[in-house]
């Protein structure tokens, strides 16, 4: 059964929001920054499989715009705190278990590799804890809303996906080229050694940032 013409993105509506969302990805920000570290200390494998965690935690986030969640959390100081302290914290931790790790990628390898399904959960989970990316899609997506049309938690909800899907385009990839870079930069071990510390201070930092941000 098709969907009727008045539930669907217009064509403007969706170029106009397709254009801004491939800007807004691309521009350097936590999710990208981490992606990057991790892919160039760990491998292609890692940068792919937790970029697309985090590109897929969107539709958490997603989902809570559409139901209205989103603004509720954003109004209230006490959720807002403890989803800042819990993602600032699992941050701070990722980077500590890099650093604590650091080690050649061929050592890596010989001790045997964090599975892909757990680098996808950390991705995953780190996205969908960040109260910052819940206040960006609460202002982002409602921008791209025709008022003039009905249904604007279903626009919403097309928007969102819409969103999801070129960020995984663009995470995957981000991940695949710094995965390569890492690879070959690997070669030289004490090299290798810094790219962990390098990821590990990232999300350290990032981490930190997200405690302190009001």
């Amino acid at each position: 059964m098709p969907i009727p013409a008045d539930l669907l993105l217009t064509l403007p509506q969706l170029s106009g929001f397709l254009a801004a969302a491939v800007l807004v990805t691309l521009a350097p920000g936590p999710d990208n920054l981490m992606v990057l570290g991790l892919g160039m200390a760990r491998g292609r494998r890692a940068g792919v499989a937790f970029g697309l965690g985090c590109a897929l935690g969107c539709l958490n986030h997603t989902l809570l715009a559409a139901l209205g969640v989103s603004a509720i959390i954003a109004a209230s100081p006490l959720a807002f705190t403890a989803l800042k302290i819990a993602g600032g914290l699992y941050l701070i931790w990722l980077g500590i278990q890099a650093l604590r790790n650091a080690r050649p990628l061929g050592a890596i390898k010989q001790a045997g590799s964090e599975p892909a399904h757990r680098l996808f959960a950390k991705g995953l989970f780190a996205n969908a804890i960040n109260p910052k990316v819940i206040l960006f899609f609460l202002a982002f997506l409602p921008q791209f809303v025709n008022a003039e049309r009905a249904h604007a938690g279903w626009q919403i909800a097309q928007l969102g996906l819409v969103f999801t899907l070129e960020t995984v385009l663009i995470f995957v990839a981000i991940g695949w080229f710094a995965g390569s870079l890492g690879e070959r930069l690997a070669r030289h071990p004490a090299i290798a050694v810094w790219l962990d510390r390098i990821a590990g201070g990232i999300f350290i930092a990032l981490g930190l940032r997200l405690l302190v941000a009001r």
